[in-house]
């Protein structure tokens, strides 16, 4: 009697049943909000998304450029001109790598931080949905997410 069991090669190739489809359409319409809030909410700090993004990073702890490039998926030398600019309005500073003197880091300021502090509380869309949800609710998006990303 042949088994009934799909192998690893068929269930590959099949398509996605409608439940996953409409999932991964909404996961996107989620993703596209946010990053239109985020992106609002930069400009109102007289930021670009991708300067917010750098001082949130830096407000979790100093890094070097090459370790900002790689979390920031760019180039190194954008990462160069982005910290140029957050460090000419007083909200970064490079500072020499307690681990290695040769290496410099970047490091939000005390302003900064403030600033950081301040782009994160204006961010609606990141809170509203979620205030619908119970805590339970919240706790289980949560651990759900987690899981998807292993």
């Amino acid at each position: 009697m042949a088994s009934t069991a799909p192998t690893p090669q068929s269930t590959t190739s099949r398509r996605p049943d409608p439940l996953t489809l409409e999932v991964v359409e909404l996961i996107g319409e989620v993703v596209a909000r946010f990053h239109e809030d985020y992106e609002s909410a930069a400009a109102e700090h007289a930021l670009t998304g991708a300067q917010a993004r750098l001082l949130s990073l830096l407000c979790l702890e100093p890094l070097p450029m090459r370790r900002l490039a790689q979390r920031l998926k760019c180039e190194p030398s954008n990462v160069t001109g982005i910290v140029d600019r957050l460090e000419a309005r007083g909200l970064v500073e490079r500072r020499p790598d307690p681990a290695d003197r040769r290496v410099k880091v970047a490091a939000a300021t005390e302003e900064g931080r403030r600033v950081a502090r301040s782009l994160r509380e204006s961010l609606r869309f990141a809170r509203e949905p979620l205030a619908g949800l119970s805590e339970g609710e919240r706790v289980a998006l949560r651990d759900a997410l987690r899981r998807m990303l292993g």
